[in-house]
């Protein structure tokens, strides 16, 4: 025969279940308030490197974006990266204190247009340091080399379309390099121009659309038309109605 529990009983077990459900459900609150932070400070935003991310220092401004060549590339490098990281662009860039410049491996009179100032031309759409700088001002010095115009002409039907690749490039950077190139072009080989002008104007006819490029590409015209002579003034206006000549 059981015996009855007694009210005694009763109360002293129900404190004893109370207590174990007190302290069950303290235990599971501070494992979550654990757990929670754990996490947030394994968060990747509490990183530094996330933070500069966030809040970039000034000191980034002043930094051109550059290559870095032990970081994983998102991509393959570019036909014109490539090409110069196997040295066969015959010249490095020098890193001066005040503005940086080019060593030739040799006299820039000595070296073939062919291939090279098509390559270079090709690096125009370059938007990593040192490529960009590579590829404008080694153009500009070789086109600057005695019997340039002799050698530039007969490069001409494979110019142009490179050249237009640049400049209808969405980079306004890689845009005014082009623009620089074209008009530096104009004035070695000339007349010469003249029969690819058009095939380069319906991209500065658009890009006029656009303010603040409107003055770098009126003077571009200028001179494209001052090199040109008159036969290059009839091409302009067939393309841009609008264009001022300068003998207005």
């Amino acid at each position: 025969m059981q015996k009855r529990e007694s009210h005694g009983d009763t109360q002293l077990r129900n404190r004893v279940t109370g207590n174990c459900d007190q302290r069950t459900s303290s235990g599971a609150q501070i494992k979550h308030r654990t757990t929670a932070q754990r996490s947030k400070s394994s968060s990747p935003t509490s990183s530094p490197e996330s933070a500069r991310k966030l809040h970039p220092r000034p000191s980034d401004k002043l930094n051109p974006k550059t290559i870095n060549p032990f970081g994983e590339q998102s991509r393959a490098p570019s036909a014109f990266a490539a090409i110069y990281s196997k040295g066969g662009i015959p010249c490095r860039l020098v890193h001066g204190s005040v503005k940086h410049r080019l060593q030739w491996e040799c006299p820039p009179d000595n070296l073939p247009f062919d291939p090279l100032l098509i390559t270079l031309a090709e690096g125009l759409r370059e938007t990593k340091h040192p490529y960009t700088f590579v590829s404008k001002e080694g153009f500009r010095e070789l086109l600057l080399v005695q019997g340039a115009p002799e050698k530039a002409v007969p490069l001409l039907p494979r110019l142009i379309p490179v050249l237009k690749a640049a400049l209808v490039h969405s980079d306004d950077e890689v845009f005014e390099r082009g623009l620089d190139a074209l008009v530096q072009l104009s004035g070695v080989v000339g007349p010469s121009l003249n029969d690819h002008l058009k095939h380069l104007l319906t991209s500065l006819s658009k890009r006029l659309r656009d303010k603040k490029f409107k003055e770098p590409i009126s003077s571009a015209l200028q001179k494209l038309e001052q090199h040109g002579g008159s036969g290059s003034l009839i091409i302009i206006k067939s393309k841009i109605p609008t264009y001022c000549s300068i003998c207005c």
